[in-house]
């Protein structure tokens, strides 16, 4: 009896594992996206902030940063206006997350700073 009771104990701890690392998983690879994107804004606001006033240069850093971070945007995408005292950034993406084939989600991301 002891026998059956020790292998059902491993059988249970295998999978509260198992479903522990998927878990950890999931979350990373959906807070992936959601941390490049909380990055890519607060660089672009800072980029923004301290811009001087060339508009190319301040989108190309901007561009730089989106590279850093893997983000599929091409120079084109990113759109930086100045308005009277203020510049206005403004680009969207998606990213799609896959699950290991088996789940798809496709995530949307919009930044529009005035700073």
């Amino acid at each position: 009896m002891k026998e059956f009771n020790n292998e059902r104990g491993f059988v249970k701890f295998f999978l509260t594992m198992l479903i522990l690392a998927f878990a950890v998983y999931a979350g990373y690879k959906f807070g992936m996206p959601y941390y490049k994107y909380s990055a890519f804004k607060s660089e672009a606001r800072a980029l923004a902030r301290i811009s001087v006033g060339d508009i190319d240069r301040t989108r190309a850093l901007i561009f730089e940063k989106a590279e850093e971070l893997g983000l599929p945007l091409t120079e084109k995408d990113i759109e930086v206006r100045r308005l009277d005292k203020t510049i206005l950034v403004q680009t969207s993406w998606s990213e799609r997350v896959d699950l290991l084939g088996f789940y798809q989600k496709d995530l949307y991301f919009t930044i529009d700073l005035e700073e």
